[in-house]
């Protein structure tokens, strides 16, 4: 219990810049009291105190404005920012050093009993406001958008933005970017907006500008291939040869 209280606060120095001592984080932190607090009541919980537990945790959550409900599993090193309006269902499972911001929900989509709430694994950030709902899993360092929905698995080292949520395509927006730089502007404008028109019909440009350049490239090793064949078998020489 204390060496998780140690780590709770220790993991604050890396993931806020505001933070400046141990008994401040202690005494003025919301996410680290509810963590304290959940450490309890989980603990009750646990041992079928069922009743103790969710009296706890409803402390907890007048005084920190953080609601975790007692049956939740919460892993090591977990940084709850801020804090006011989290919601953390029964069923959810956090793993270690995970980030969650203020408004965050971990939530579920079923009143049926058994696993309904999101699964989160190590290394995952939620920003302000977003809502995973459902028994869904959000995998290694991942990272959800402000104010995404996310009703749907999330891979490992993915963002996720937007309502519902999607996956971004960090690989294709690079490319599009290198093909924007090359063109001579700048791409920063572009953004991820796939509603916007104006951003798809650029976005389309930038993707049949690279497919040109890679078809361009191929085209010319397809070229050089045949050239070295022609060298090879003196093919070159024949054509070179006048009629008589």
């Amino acid at each position: 219990m204390f060496k998780h209280l140690k780590e709770d606060i220790s993991i604050v120095f890396d993931r806020d810049p505001a933070a400046r001592t141990h008994f401040e984080i202690l005494t003025t932190y919301p996410g680290v009291h509810a963590l304290i607090l959940h450490r309890f009541s989980h603990w009750l919980w646990s041992h079928r105190l069922y009743w103790l537990g969710r009296a706890l945790s409803h402390l907890g959550r007048w005084l920190t404005g953080i609601e975790i409900h007692p049956g939740a599993t919460i892993g090591r090193r977990v940084f709850i920012d801020h804090g006011m309006g989290v919601v953390i269902g029964e069923t959810a499972i956090i793993g270690d050093d995970c980030t969650l911001y203020h408004g965050v929900t971990l939530g579920g989509t079923s009143w049926n009993k058994g696993k309904r709430h999101p699964t989160l694994e190590s290394g995952v950030v939620i920003g302000a406001g977003a809502k995973v709902l459902g028994p869904i899993t959000v995998g290694k360092n991942a990272k959800i958008g402000s104010n995404a929905v996310v009703v749907k698995d999330v891979p490992e080292n993915a963002t996720a933005v937007g309502i519902p949520a999607r996956i971004l395509e960090e690989e294709k927006a690079k490319q599009r970017h290198d093909v924007a730089q090359k063109m001579g502007f700048n791409a920063y404008a572009v953004g991820n907006d796939e509603n916007d028109p104006m951003i798809k019909a650029i976005n389309g440009l930038l993707d049949h500008a690279h497919k040109q350049e890679a078809e361009i490239a191929e085209l010319k090793a397809q070229v050089a291939r045949l050239n070295d064949v022609e060298n090879d078998s003196n093919v070159g020489e024949a054509f070179a040869k006048k009629p008589e």
